[in-house]
């Protein structure tokens, strides 16, 4: 069993993950934001330990991590993934100082290994799939605060000898995520027999299910073969348009109505390359997606049907938008 600390449990990530260390039997503790939203913890805030503290705080936390001494850290606490959080300095203040605050207080009392999360937006607009050793152009206010952290865990391991890797993460996907993104938006519309206003078809993204995102960061801490401050890219390697997407949502479901292609705007991330290049982290951590985007799909589809008051409540925020 280890002492964990887990930061972002309240995002939809950070909440897989502590129910997998959970069903793995590791004593958890989960550093959350005051006044925080606990409807994706809620089932498990009796079995783990919570502490409610703001990460530009370095004396809290400093004080925290001495009460808990833990063994392993997984740092996914962010600002700026999601396309209303567009204040920078509240991204500077959560991405950068908050991640030097975390390591510094973790550092003092020592740990096995520290994850931090990055992203794939570090590398920007790519006409491939970026190496971890490319150059960064990140193509946000939000990425270039991800590469800054990136960069500083990776010059602390390196300097101080300890474990702390970077997962940069692609397209995420599985139960808890935010309603208002695609996959949970497609399967709420198609539950009803219905598709939602669609950007265009060629958009594509690397859509990689969170079981496998939690295989991941427990690999990246329990293999000690990396370089200090290695980055892993976390990614199918495999790219699938929304046309693919859409065509997958149909046939599971079937929906007769045809998609309504360009009926919503492209967004400023959109692109139809977005890809990951996963060799790095299945030859020195022994990690493989095993998950297609179909089978992630049918997994999320199945969680939706059996947990309906969760498929309730995210018809309810969705109504609200």
């Amino acid at each position: 069993m280890k002492r964990v600390i887990i930061t972002g449990a309240t995002g939809f990530i950070g909440a897989n993950l502590a129910r997998r260390l959970l069903c793995d039997g590791h004593d958890i503790n989960l550093l959350v934001p005051p006044k925080y939203n606990p409807w994706r913890i809620a089932e498990i805030r009796t079995d783990a330990h919570i502490y409610e503290v703001d990460l530009t705080n370095g004396e809290a936390l400093a004080s925290i991590a001495a009460n808990i001494r833990p063994d392993w850290v997984f740092h996914l606490a962010a600002h700026g993934a999601y396309s209303w959080q567009t204040d920078i300095r509240q991204m500077a203040q959560t991405n950068i100082i908050g991640t030097i605050n975390l390591v510094e207080a973790c550092l003092k009392t020592g740990f096995e290994a520290f994850v931090n999360t990055g992203s794939s937006s570090e590398y920007g607009f790519k006409d491939h799939a970026p190496h971890e050793t490319e150059w960064l152009e990140p193509n946000s206010y939000y990425a270039v605060t991800k590469a800054s952290a990136t960069l500083f865990c990776r010059y602390i391991a390196q300097s101080r000898g300890v474990r702390l890797p970077t997962l940069r993460l692609y397209s995420i996907y599985g139960p808890y995520e935010e309603p208002t993104r695609l996959i949970p938006t497609l399967i709420l519309q198609a539950l009803k027999g219905n598709l939602p206003p669609l950007v265009n078809p060629d958009i594509a993204r690397d859509y990689t299910y969170v079981e496998d995102v939690n295989e991941a960061y427990i690999l990246s801490a329990i293999r000690s073969n990396q370089e200090p401050g290695a980055v892993f890219n976390v990614g199918t390697g495999v790219q699938t348009s929304i046309r693919q997407v859409v065509e997958i949502v149909r046939r599971v479901l079937g929906i007769a109505i045809e998609p309504r292609w360009g009926s919503m705007s492209d967004r400023q991330w959109d692109t139809n390359i977005w890809i990951s290049e996963n060799q790095k982290i299945r030859n020195e951590l022994g990690w493989q997606p095993r998950y297609t985007f179909e089978q992630g799909f049918r997994k999320m589809l199945e969680w939706f049907r059996s947990n309906p008051h969760f498929c309730n409540m995210y018809y309810r925020m969705h109504n609200k938008i």
